[in-house]
């Protein structure tokens, strides 16, 4: 049985190789996950991703406010996002967030979504089992408002049906019941992101 100390090594071990690979540059993204008590733990503020530890964890209520030991500590200014998600899709057990490149840029040409249509790894995606489908990806603006972007989230419930979105020209949030599938719905995201935009097909 995996305990809360092994599940933050693991997830740390995760954000420090996405930073290697340039999603999560300075001091960007967030990351968080709920353990088996319904307990939030999300990532601290300002941290370098470089160097991102297990210690680098912070327990957060529903509405993102520091709990316990970390009640005067800065959670990170995206917090609430996390705890819309685990309100929304309440199977969510892990959220993941990047900043790279491809999404940031397919998010500039598209309005309201992007498709993805015809691509093997669609099926990386929860629920997809063909990749005949089409799977469309929402596309929402980016505001510093997070209690405004929160009511976006609300009212697009339906529309979040793979497990992800995008935030125009800031990045990509993707989450699942467990590491390993948020982890996979967030790299299957990540590379049609990448083969969208580098055939530039529309």
């Amino acid at each position: 049985m995996i305990t809360i100390e092994l599940l933050k090594e693991e997830i740390a071990s995760i954000i420090r190789n996405y930073n290697s690979k340039g999603w999560s540059p300075a001091t960007s993204t967030n990351y968080s996950f709920k353990f088996e008590n319904s307990e939030i733990f999300v990532s601290k503020s300002g941290i370098d991703k470089s160097q991102f530890s297990a210690d680098d964890f912070m327990t957060i209520d529903e509405n993102g406010k520091g709990t316990g030991d970390f009640l005067t500590s800065k959670p990170s200014a995206e917090t609430l996002i996390h705890c819309v998600l685990y309100e929304l899709f309440p199977e969510t057990k892990v959220i993941l967030h990047s900043h790279s490149v491809y999404p940031v840029l397919i998010s500039q040409t598209h309005e309201n979504s992007v498709e993805f249509e015809g691509y093997e790894i669609q099926k990386g995606f929860d629920g997809q089992t063909t990749h005949e489908a089409t799977v469309e990806i929402p596309i929402f603006n980016n505001t510093q408002d997070m209690i405004e972007f929160s009511k976006i989230l609300k009212e697009n419930k339906d529309r979040i049906s793979n497990h992800t979105f995008i935030m125009r020209k800031h990045g990509t949030y993707a989450w699942g019941k467990n590491l390993f599938e948020a982890k996979r719905h967030l790299e299957t995201l990540e590379y049609l992101c990448q083969c969208k935009y580098m055939s530039k097909v529309d």
